[in-house]
């Protein structure tokens, strides 16, 4: 897959994309990353790439020129996004989607945002990773990036996680887990994941994860139609396990 950002801080999602399972993707050949920054298409000696909103107001924009010339010398893979606070809502559906497609591309922002011609003409659409403002897009970027490529096949050690994760196969979010010490502190282990009935196992994780989610989240399982008479039997069969 091949992801292009645009971006005047380049090193900022370079260095993030080079540790872990990004960086091991990238080595493995699963992700091309390519970075660049707008300053390259300037012209003056200070390479300015911002000036001061027509009309007056706060702050500083992008100018147009720097953006459309640096997209139109990469000839980036589309769909191209600009990543702001305004636009589409990232979740795990569209990391799955953008998963299942050879790559993408995402302009970040930086000063109070850009010239506007640039929503109208160059990009495909707007990115939102939340209902925040960030002082740039890199982080946003770098959000997207992780999100999508752990999603490629042999980017994780374990092709079943991305399914019994939250927002995966059951679309509910993940039960909790446990490892060793069975006692730490005198908080115990439950003890029907140390009783070797896999069968039950797999009916309190669900159940765990059907209270959570309830709990928590309970649009998610209104996105599923709701409990289903087998789901409400569980919940009655296994209380749940605290959460804070």
């Amino acid at each position: 897959m091949r992801i292009d950002v645009f971006t005047l801080f380049p090193g900022m999602v370079d260095h993030f994309c080079a540790e872990s399972l990004l960086g091991k993707a990238r080595t493995a050949g699963l992700l091309e990353l390519r970075l660049h920054d707008p300053r390259e298409h300037t012209s003056d000696v200070h390479r300015t790439v911002d000036d001061a909103p027509f009309g007056g107001g706060a702050g500083m924009l992008m100018r147009p020129q720097p953006l459309f010339e640096s997209v139109e010398a990469a000839d980036p893979p589309r769909p191209l996004y600009l990543l702001g606070p305004g636009g589409r809502r990232f979740d795990q559906a569209l990391a799955r989607e953008f998963a299942s497609g050879d790559g993408f591309s995402m302009i970040c922002g930086r000063y109070e945002g850009v010239d506007h011609r640039v929503r109208e003409h160059l990009v495909d659409g707007e990115l939102s990773v939340g209902d925040v403002v960030l002082n740039g897009g890199e982080v946003a970027a770098c959000l997207v990036i992780e999100a999508v490529v752990r999603l490629l096949p042999g980017a994780m050690g374990n092709a079943e996680s991305p399914l019994t994760e939250s927002f995966g196969a059951t679309g509910l979010l993940e039960e909790p887990h446990y490892t060793r010490p069975a006692d730490f502190r005198g908080q115990l282990v439950p003890e029907i994941l140390r009783s070797g009935d896999h069968a039950r196992i797999a009916r309190w994780r669900l159940a765990q994860a059907l209270h959570r989610t309830a709990a928590a989240r309970p649009d998610l399982i209104e996105a599923r139609g709701g409990l289903t008479p087998d789901e409400r039997a569980l919940l009655e069969e296994f209380p749940p396990v605290p959460y804070p």
